[in-house]
């Protein structure tokens, strides 16, 4: 499932608001979303803490006209640097300042202080920010580019209020090509599953590195299209080959596989003038902002599978109108739809890169059962989105997305490996290789 390869679509964003409530922002007369946000404790994960904070988006600056598609990863001492930009509703623009956290690989705080992975003090003023124009919505846009690091490793890149309330946290990774990554699409083995299922095998040679208890000390992490709610951990290397250096993991009960999923959904609203793929109705009239109904969409469980082009879930940000989406976007009122003849087994989201890959109570879709319909509402920026449905499970538990969209082995998705490794006697968890791989792509 990769991006849309069309020219107009240049810049990348994710903004949303509680399904099912009014229009939020700090506006005069707009109501402020509930508890979700109450909570303002430091989360070690992509979260947003402030109501007015949208579209939040974390890439690579690597110049091309698809970089809002790449996930925060760099290589260690090269120049690319990871940007990231975010909109906070309302008139008046806000003070704010950022840090870097060095984590272990289970995203903890390490105990290295500041100095020990920067080269400078570590706070950010943000200076570049810019207002919206020609908005119903009125908000700032606010864009940071990220200092370089002495280390490699997990970094959470947290943007601060005044008195050091967090409002925006991301995850970072730096690596560097200390060990040899191999990874690439294997074949599932079992019955049903080979059609539903992709399985990734891998390899790690550590000629160069001189590691005492490789099976011990090399951590991996295992991802699909750059997710952490759903990545795989705790991988042990299933031989160990001393005299090749090398560390294979090749499993049999699905430790390395992911269900392929479908295509996702997408909708676009780059223009809110005329009717995009994906939408039903705009009502550019509305107030306080335009209104966006999308078609009605149903259960493909059931379905074979549908080969398309999309982004993997992710989201791109552009006015048709007036070109620039990141100041020129509005935000509109946008209305999910899904049919369904009974109720699922649990609470139903709609999920994706939109809702940082969380389930959020204000994603969460109501049913009529009259209707037999599902239904919430976003404010959402304007743009080209992917997303699917999601239904909730056991706590501590993946999302299920196979109830809703089915899952083929066909499906594009891409996938990577994190490779650490804490060398005797430091305190640092490195990331000492980096690979990543598209599983049935089309170009």
């Amino acid at each position: 499932m990769r991006f849309l390869p069309l020219a107009s679509l240049l810049l990348l964003a994710a903004a949303c608001v509680p399904l099912g409530t009014p229009i939020t922002s700090t506006a005069p007369g707009t109501q402020r979303p509930p508890e979700y946000y109450a909570d303002k404790t430091l989360r070690y994960q992509d979260y947003t803490y402030a109501p007015d904070v949208r579209s939040v988006q974390c890439y690579v600056n690597t110049g091309r006209p698809n970089e809002v598609l790449q996930p925060p990863v760099v290589a260690l001492g090269q120049s690319p640097s990871i940007v990231l930009e975010f909109d906070v509703l309302g008139p008046q623009s806000q003070r704010f300042t950022a840090k870097l956290i060095h984590c272990d690989v289970d995203w903890q705080p390490s105990v290295l202080t500041d100095m020990q992975f920067l080269s400078e003090i570590n706070e950010f003023l943000i200076t570049d920010y810019r207002v919206g124009t020609g908005t119903k919505v009125p908000y700032f846009h606010y864009r940071l580019r990220a200092p370089q690091v002495k280390l490699s490793g997990n970094y959470l890149l947290v943007v601060q209020s005044a008195g050091g309330v967090p409002v925006v946290s991301r995850r970072l990774l730096v690596y560097e090509s200390q060990v040899s990554v191999g990874l690439a699409p294997g074949i599932v083995i079992g019955g049903q599953e080979r059609f539903t299922m992709q399985q990734l095998d891998f390899s790690i040679g550590y000629g160069t590195v001189d590691l005492v208890n490789p099976a011990v000390e090399v951590k991996v992490v295992l991802r699909q299209n750059f997710r952490w709610d759903n990545a795989k951990y705790n991988l042990r290397p299933t031989f160990v080959r001393d005299a090749e250096r090398r560390l294979d993991y090749q499993y049999f009960n699905f430790e390395n596989a992911f269900p392929g999923l479908s295509e996702y959904r997408y909708f676009d609203t780059r223009s809110i003038q005329t009717v995009g793929i994906g939408v039903l109705h705009v009502d550019p009239r509305a107030m306080p902002a335009t209104t966006v109904q999308l078609q009605p969409e149903v259960s493909r469980s059931q379905t074979a599978y549908n080969q398309y082009v999309d982004s993997n879930g992710q989201r791109v940000f552009e006015s048709r109108e007036y070109g620039n989406g990141a100041t020129n976007a509005d935000y509109a009122d946008v209305q999910f739809q899904l049919k369904a003849p009974q109720p699922a087994p649990g609470p139903v989201y709609v999920f994706g890169a939109l809702t940082d890959w969380q389930l959020k109570d204000e994603f969460r879709l109501k049913y009529d059962e009259a209707q037999q319909l599902y239904t919430g509402h976003a404010l959402l920026k304007q743009g080209y989105y992917n997303y699917d449905f999601a239904v909730a499970g056991a706590a501590g538990k993946a999302p299920n997305e196979v109830y809703f969209e089915g899952t083929h082995y066909e499906t594009e998705n891409q996938y990577d490996l994190l490779v650490y490794y804490r060398p005797p006697g430091t305190r640092a968890d490195l990331l000492i290789g980096y690979k990543a791989v598209d599983m049935n792509s089309r170009q």
